[in-house]
């Protein structure tokens, strides 16, 4: 299934960073309280300004799914756990590849279900990190969409 893809306003951005949170709980178990709890009001505040924002809604108008791209590199995509395994997380992929030129991403090596997604997809490992970009000890798999 195909999902139309939508611009998101910065009044917006605390639901945003509610389906963020809700994904994070879901698929990011490695993740403490405490990173969660770090990492919120950077999403809110820093994050989400810094990256084109795209989401997918319900039939109600609620964001369900976004994504976040700066240059080519896919930053972020999270889906309410919801609304997993119904494609919408492929639908931003996909508008992220073939609408803004994204080949690269960074995922968290212990998700290993967003590991093979991209995989899935076509992105390749090309190298990796021991910690994340805040520092702190989550390995980062940096990946290149190779065709």
């Amino acid at each position: 299934m195909t999902y139309k893809i939508e611009s998101i306003s910065q009044a917006e951005y605390p639901v945003v960073v509610e389906v963020w949170e809700a994904s994070v709980r879901a698929t990011h178990q490695f993740l403490r309280e405490e990173d969660i709890a770090y990492f919120k009001p950077l999403m809110l505040n820093e994050y989400l300004k810094a990256v084109q924002l795209r989401c997918v809604r319900n039939e109600v108008k609620e964001i369900i799914g976004f994504m976040g791209v700066e240059g080519r590199h896919l930053e972020m995509l999270f889906v309410h756990p919801a609304y997993r395994g119904m494609g919408i997380g492929k639908s931003l992929l996909t508008y992220s590849i073939q609408e803004l030129n994204v080949n690269k991403v960074d995922v968290n090596e212990q998700n290993e279900q967003a590991v093979d997604f991209y995989k899935y997809v076509g992105f390749k490992t090309v190298s990796r990190s021991e910690l994340d970009a805040s520092g702190k000890p989550y390995p980062i798999l940096h990946m290149e969409l190779r065709k």
